[in-house]
């Protein structure tokens, strides 16, 4: 691959397979594009399925090689080291790097006009280095995409699941309540769609590889901020997100399907990295005690439990006071 004079963004996509969502989102992610300053990067994280066969016969199908590079990776070292993949590899062999960064899912679908409001927010606004998409269901129906900070609080109160609290403490949920309909400030969206100044990699050190899946792209916005870039969210740029098709782990999920441990590990690390042993224990103890005050309330009023299976016993196993019985 040559040097490329002005190589304006890179679009990241990490599959786990998901490859027939991929080629049915690229038709319109590729009209949105300039190709001689645009290119698109899918890392296949070792599918277990014929994700790559697939995704190789559509790319040669459609002529497709030379604007969309497939990297088949030889393990699955998730989200983070798989994006990080897709910046290093298309650095070393276009010999200069973007400007912008597009984190795409798999699990996505574009509308014709998700690209543009983007990079528009980001010419004008210089001190942005995050950028968030308005994430929506196949039928329109909104998708919390923007995000405050998880704390101690928000732990207690998501695990209580008690609408007063939640109105009283609103301030302190992780989902606002209210619809965001603007373009605002935020402190963390979601990665389905996150698109990235290219210096905020320089500046963060890259997305944390420790993280297998799930509080990357938060831990990201944190670093972001703490380096003196702000998160917008852009309702603008909208995009369809078929929720959990990778990972099966969605809120309210019907099947009740157990929580991965990767989860807890994720949730464990963001907030020891970020605020410490001690926070981190008091964080575990405030959503493990909320959490089963939940279950006792369930059980009282005979309501029906939309949880995870073995929720509370596997956040306990997993939490700061108990991880360590996996040393033995």
């Amino acid at each position: 691959m040559g040097k490329m004079d002005n190589f304006r963004l890179l679009v990241s996509i990490v599959n786990y397979k998901s490859a027939k969502l991929i080629c049915n989102m690229l038709p319109t992610l590729l009209k949105q594009l300039d190709f001689a300053t645009d290119k698109i990067f899918i890392v296949d994280n070792n599918s277990p399925d014929d994700s790559l066969a697939i995704l190789e016969k559509f790319l040669s199908s459609h002529e497709l090689t030379e604007v969309v590079r497939l990297i088949a990776s030889d393990s699955n070292d998730g989200f983070s080291a798989g994006n990080n993949k897709a910046i290093k590899t298309s650095i070393e062999e276009y010999k200069t790097k973007p400007s912008y960064v597009w984190l795409l899912n798999p699990d996505t679908y574009l509308f014709e006009h998700s690209f543009t409001p983007l990079v528009n927010c980001m010419m004008d606004k210089p001190k942005v280095g995050i950028l968030g998409s308005r994430l929506e269901s196949e039928d329109g129906v909104y998708q919390c995409s923007g995000f405050r900070y998880h704390t101690a609080t928000s732990e207690l109160l998501s695990a209580l699941r008690l609408g007063f609290l939640d109105n009283l403490f609103e301030k302190y949920l992780v989902s606002p309540k209210a619809l965001i309909s603007s373009k605002q400030k935020l402190d963390w969206v979601a990665g389905a769609s996150m698109f990235v100044r290219y210096k905020v990699f320089e500046d963060t050190g890259g997305m944390d590889e420790t993280y297998f899946l799930y509080f990357e792209e938060t831990d990201f916005c944190l670093q972001a901020k703490r380096a003196g870039w702000e998160c917008w969210y852009v309702p603008e740029s909208r995009v369809v997100h078929y929720v959990g098709q990778s990972t099966g782990v969605v809120s309210g999920d019907v099947q009740r399907r157990r929580r991965p441990k990767y989860w807890f590990q994720s949730r464990q690390y963001y907030f020891k990295k970020n605020y410490g042993v001690i926070y981190t224990m008091l964080a575990d103890l405030a959503w493990g005690l909320g959490f089963s005050l939940l279950k006792l309330r369930y059980l009282i009023q005979r309501k029906k439990r939309t949880d995870p299976e073995h929720m509370l016993r596997d956040f306990w196993r997993n939490s700061i006071f108990l991880s360590w019985l996996d040393r033995f």
